[in-house]
């Protein structure tokens, strides 16, 4: 069995990253999903301590564009989860869809907990009201789920994140993002243990609190021309 999350120092989780890169520039799908596959399973066992965790191993649903109803979050009020995540996908023009499947790990229930995880991906950027798509936005929300995960390629994503952000975002993205995401991320609750098909006419303002999630010092601007 493998070691739990807190016992994975951050120098074995960085090296265990650094090893990879190898094989990553090969085939970085395959890298990402083998290198991360004991953080996936510490993921799979702090689920199974959840009940509502337990629950989605079980049923294992699927968030896609016809399971989400994108049309009805549409109609929702403004403020809820399910108006806020929607709006967020049509600024960008994103689709539930554009998530790799998980392809290189044998145990299905493992494969799925990783699923689960790139799914709700565009949920952290609601959650933690960054809303926007940049490199300091991505970076941000990649430590968040670091902290979260504990998954190799969140860290590789992290870590390199600063030096290719646009300098005037630098400043800002290392003296105030990251130690934000690095907080909230650690004094969280386990995001993927949340039905968030059942949350969506809920405030997104008590979704943050029912999760103990610290919104990021830039928030979530709701534009109802969206």
């Amino acid at each position: 069995m493998a070691p739990s999350i807190a016992n994975i120092s951050f120098l074995q989780r960085a090296i265990l990253t650094v090893g990879s890169a190898a094989v990553a520039a090969a085939n970085p799908k395959r890298a990402g999903e083998l290198t991360g596959e004991r953080a996936v399973q510490a993921m799979y066992r702090r689920m199974l301590v959840s009940t509502e965790g337990r629950r989605i191993l079980r049923e294992r649903p699927a968030l896609t564009s016809q399971s989400m109803n994108l049309p009805q979050l549409r109609t929702l009020p403004a403020g809820t989860f399910g108006r806020e995540y929607v709006r967020f996908m049509d600024t960008h023009g994103f689709t539930p869809e554009s998530r790799l499947p998980v392809r290189y790990i044998a145990d299905p229930d493992l494969a799925y907990v990783l699923q689960r995880y790139r799914e709700t991906h565009d949920f952290i950027h609601v959650l933690t009201g960054l809303p926007t798509v940049s490199v300091a936005a991505e970076t941000a929300v990649k430590w968040f789920e670091w902290m979260q995960t504990g998954l190799p390629m969140t860290l590789a994503s992290s870590l390199v994140g600063p030096m290719i952000s646009e300098p005037a975002e630098r400043g800002r993205l290392t003296g105030e993002l990251i130690p934000w995401a690095i907080q909230s991320g650690s004094r969280a609750k386990l995001y993927l243990n949340v039905m968030y098909e059942e949350q969506w006419e809920t405030a997104l303002v008590d979704l943050q609190r029912e999760l103990n999630i610290i919104p990021a010092p830039t928030p979530l601007v709701s534009d109802d021309k969206v």
